[in-house]
């Protein structure tokens, strides 16, 4: 008996790059059993069946944008189920035979619960689509140094990611691209849909190994990302989403009572570099209108 794959993709907004990534499947080396297109209440709907249809994707339309995580859930419990659910972006474009490959490491790695590719950007670049969970100290340094001194040791250690090489297991792997089990989804309930939008699968990575499974990178399969199509333009809102979820993330991992001023500090500190965020970005918006 053949193993079966659904996959499970989410749009906002994404009909421009729909095709593109529906059409790759075509050289991927897997057919899979079910497409299904979970839209999250966008303006380019009729767009988006259009596309769907000539794929034969089948098109669930959602009445508000419940986020990520909870629009993937609804995808994965619609229709019949499968072996594996590929749960994966849009804007995404699979390489040749990259979903065979994929398949053949999980097939023969029954720890797998997870299975990502290496995910390149437009310009060639290596994304660091595989990582260890974010320790505290880590975070912190990756959180203050990041964007003012990108090379910095915490931001390195926390995105290194190899292009090539074996497969070997990883923290957690990015929700852009997601080979998942089926049982060891169905183990730890899927994504917490308390989570809007990021960390939802920095959450199901830690989920997937607190429950004795691996999250597998897999470099020989590849594929490249366009990314943020469906957040370009809303960077103060998606900055305050991701604090919001950093923390929600933290509270999580360090959550005993004797932790709770380590939880009041992590909030206060994460709240004060959500504001200095938002106001470098009005203040970039402000001096592009007066230029």
């Amino acid at each position: 008996m053949s193993v079966t794959i659904k996959v499970v993709t989410v749009t906002y907004n994404s009909s421009g790059v729909l095709e593109e990534f529906l059409a790759s499947f075509a050289g991927a080396g897997v057919v899979p059993s079910e497409i299904v297109v979970v839209d999250n209440a966008s303006r380019d709907i009729e767009a988006t069946r259009a596309i769907a249809d000539r794929f034969g994707a089948r098109v669930l339309p959602l009445a508000e944008n419940v986020g990520y995580g909870s629009a993937m859930n609804r995808g994965v419990a619609s229709g019949e189920p499968a072996d594996y659910y590929l749960l994966v972006n849009p804007d995404l474009v699979f390489a040749p035979d990259s979903l065979s490959r994929l398949l053949a490491v999980a097939e023969e790695t029954p720890m797998a619960g997870s299975l990502g590719p290496s995910i390149f950007n437009d310009d060639g670049t290596l994304y660091p689509s595989a990582r260890p969970l974010p320790s505290l100290g880590t975070g912190i340094g990756h959180a203050l140094f990041s964007r003012a001194w990108p090379s910095n040791p915490w931001t390195r250690s926390y995105r290194s990611t190899l292009a090539d090489g074996r497969p070997h297991a990883v923290g957690w792997l990015s929700g852009a691209c997601l080979l998942t089990r089926r049982t060891v989804f169905e183990r730890v309930h899927g994504f917490d849909e308390r989570y809007f939008m990021y960390f939802e699968d920095v959450d199901l990575g830690r989920r997937i190994g607190l429950a004795g499974a691996q999250n597998l990178y897999v470099p020989a399969a590849r594929a490249t990302h366009h990314g943020g199509h469906s957040t370009s333009g809303a960077s103060a809102s998606m900055d305050a989403a991701h604090h919001d979820s950093a923390y929600l993330y933290l509270s999580e991992v360090y959550s005993g009572p004797w932790l709770a001023p380590l939880r009041v500090a992590l909030k206060a500190g994460l709240r004060v570099r959500a504001h200095w965020l938002t106001g470098r970005v009005r203040k970039a918006a402000a001096d592009g209108l007066q230029d």
